[in-house]
């Protein structure tokens, strides 16, 4: 092994009262040390000496301590205690140990005195131990097979831990690539500055040649004198790409259609193509050329790849008996094709775009320019397609029309005409106007001018009119073979009059009974649109002051007012309610008042169930039925007197309001109903609504 002296001068120190000039005098005479280096690249054997410290003086032990032999590394280096001979036990790496630091102590072997003590630096000296290694063993990626030639498939990189600039330097290249390709050749280009290796290609890939290729990268430093090296594997898997062109084969179908028809299928276009099935290479697109007026549709079976073709909007044959469009075919992604022109060069030739094949059922073949260019070569197909003659519905001029007509107009009034014609010119059909849907029967249509007349007087507040507007339908009927119909919509928009009055919502209530003047809600409509509605004004008749008030007086909803003089009872009130136009309604009101169980909900059938034991209340009834059976005697004994003075009923109808107003203990008279009769007084009868409380 080789090595390296470098003569050092060693402080020996002999004595503190030395002078520093006989203490120099006294090292060079005495200690000489040697510098002393490891190389990490010895593979052995082990061990071995790397040197001996030099001294005159024989009187001494000598010992080491620190890094190499009881400090990581430990056990590298050891020292003749006797000879001071330094010896090497094993390997240093020098990426993780680029010197041992140790202490020298020499110690006198008499009084094991310490005679000597410096620090020692054992350099370790780097090798080309340490192969390049790549970031990852393999790789795996995917390219289209339509990528052109130079392009970059892949950068790769491989670091080397070694710490000598000529150990890091990397050199790539490229092993083996399978399968072999005459038309391909994959290279790789050193980047220096980044320390990677980028892989291209030459030529043209071909996915039916080859689907994948396996390619294995070597890495190699620049280390002396031996090289190291690694490998790593790229697999590089070719996507097909659309190198071949679909080609019609066949025609299958029916290809007729009967005029009015649509959604119907009328001819498979069948291709075949060359490309891997399934793909987007391989699926097909069908395109319409001459279809002026969008009456068909062709989409892809994605089972068999069949072009099927549709009537989507229906055929007249007035229009022609038959109809000619052109069918052209294409793949999902564009059409790329390569070729090697001249491998010395590299020269290559590729065709893309959206090139389809030159195909006809009758047997034509296709033609393709060729030329490193985009091409647009357009091959198709013509299909005839025959139209069928039906009998056709007759069509209306206008088959929605609006009219407007007053409310309450008289009957015959004239609405409008609608006219039709038959679109089969050919044929000799005549057809008529019937009525169709006409829920209210408010209308006639004559069957041969299609005029509209109202037979009744139209109603808009009729449960048939929706929004003011009334509809009607009118049909058109030929009479071929079989027989077709057409369908026109009248809209009747009806002119609102001041034709309903005013109605309430119920005009039965119930008030609770209070210290104060309580109240009700009374709620007005109109089935008369503005300005024939409300708001409402509202006008209590009768006998109603300081009893019973409206407020406010105007509204939709306004309250009743009852005053706390009013007593429980039945009451029959006379309201008059009149919309904003003055037209007037009077409504008979039948109020309740009681004491109520829940005075926020008023309600006078619900009241409270008394105890079961007999008490005032039950004596009480008992009383008040006595004073009604005393009342209606009187009541029949003064009716038996009308026969002999009918004079006197106005005069007793007042007695009798005034009696059971008076007499009346719980409640207060509703209704009364006399009915004088001459010969029957006797059967007369009196109706009472006493309510208690």
């Amino acid at each position: 092994m080789e090595s390296k002296h470098f003569s050092l001068l060693v402080l020996l120190c002999f004595g503190v009262h030395m002078s520093s000039s006989e203490i120099l005098q006294r090292q060079k005479r005495n200690w000489i040390i040697d510098s002393f280096e490891i190389d990490e690249g010895y593979q052995g054997p082990f061990p071995y000496s790397l040197g001996k410290i030099e001294t005159e003086k024989s009187i001494n032990l000598f010992r080491i301590h620190g890094q190499g032999v009881d400090e990581e590394p430990r056990g590298i280096l050891k020292i003749n205690e006797q000879t001071a001979e330094i010896t090497v036990l094993g390997p240093v790496d020098y990426e993780r140990y680029k010197v041992l630091k140790l202490m020298f102590q020499a110690i006198d072997r008499y009084n094991h005195v310490i005679d000597t003590q410096l620090g020692v630096e054992i350099k370790i000296k780097d090798s080309n131990d340490n192969p390049p290694k790549f970031e990852r063993g393999s790789y795996t990626i995917s390219i289209k097979e339509h990528t052109l030639q130079d392009t970059d498939v892949i950068t790769i990189k491989a670091t080397d831990d070694d710490s000598t600039k000529e150990y890091k330097n990397i050199k790539y290249r490229i092993v083996s690539v399978a399968p072999e390709s005459q038309d391909l050749q994959f290279y790789i280009t050193q980047g220096f500055e980044t320390q990677t290796g980028t892989i291209s290609f030459k030529g043209c890939l071909d996915h039916e040649r080859a689907e994948k290729y396996r390619i294995i990268v070597e890495a190699s430093d620049q280390g002396k004198p031996k090289s190291l090296s690694s490998s790593c594997t790229i697999t590089i898997d070719i996507e097909d790409g659309n190198n071949h062109m679909p080609v019609i084969t066949k025609q299958t179908g029916p290809r007729k259609v009967k005029e009015g028809q649509e959604n119907v299928l009328v001819s498979r276009l069948q291709v075949t193509d060359a490309d891997a099935e399934g793909t987007a290479a391989w699926r097909a697109k069908y395109h319409i050329k001459g279809d002026t007026g969008n009456n068909f549709r062709i989409t892809t079976d994605p089972e068999t790849n069949e072009g099927l073709l549709y009537v989507d909007k229906h055929l007249s044959f007035e229009d022609g008996p038959t109809r000619n469009i052109t069918i052209s075919v294409e793949n999902e992604i564009p059409y790329f094709t390569c070729k090697v022109v001249d491998r010395k060069i590299w020269k290559v030739e590729t065709i893309s775009g959206a090139l389809e094949s030159g195909a006809s059922v009758s047997g034509g073949t296709a033609t393709v320019v060729s030329g490193s260019q985009q091409t647009s070569v357009t091959s198709s197909h013509v299909v005839t397609v025959s139209v069928e003659d039906v009998n056709e519905a007759p069509v209306f001029d206008k088959p929605e029309k609006t009219a407007f007509l007053l409310e309450n107009a008289e009957a015959g009034q004239y609405l409008e005409t609608f006219t039709a014609r038959d679109p089969d010119v050919a044929s000799a059909n005549t057809f008529k106007y019937v009525k169709g849907e006409d829920p209210a029967d408010w209308i006639s249509v004559d069957p041969n001018t299609g005029k509209v007349t109202t037979t009744k007087i139209l109603d808009r507040e009729s449960e048939f009119v929706e929004d003011g507007a009334y509809k009607v339908t009118i049909y058109a009927v030929d009479d071929g073979n079989p027989s077709m119909t057409s369908t026109a919509t009248l809209t009747i928009q009806i002119n609102d009059q001041n034709d309903n009055p005013p109605s309430l919502v119920v005009n039965t209530l119930d008030i609770c009974q209070s210290d104060k003047p309580s109240l009700t809600n009374i709620t007005a409509f109109d089935r008369d649109e503005e300005p024939f509605g409300g708001p409402f004004r509202f006008k209590l008749h009768g006998d109603v002051k300081g009893k019973w008030k409206v407020e406010p007086a105007q509204g939709y909803s306004v309250n009743l007012v009852k005053d706390n003089t009013v007593h429980s009872g039945l009451y029959k009130l006379l309201l008059e309610v009149s919309d904003l136009q003055g037209e007037a309604a009077f409504h008979n009101l039948s109020v309740t008042v009681c004491n109520c169980i829940d005075i926020t909900r008023p309600n006078c059938r619900l009241r409270e169930v008394p105890g079961t034991t007999a008490g005032g209340s039950a004596l009480g009834i008992v009383f008040l039925s006595i004073l009604l059976f005393a009342g209606e005697f009187q009541v029949i004994k003064r009716w038996s007197q009308w026969d002999m003075d009918p004079n006197n009923m106005p005069t007793f109808k007042d007695e009798l309001t005034n009696h059971y107003a008076t007499s009346s203990v719980t409640g207060s008279i509703g209704e009364i109903c006399y009915v004088p009769n001459q010969h029957h007084a006797a059967r007369a009868k009196a109706k009472f609504a006493m309510v208690g409380d």
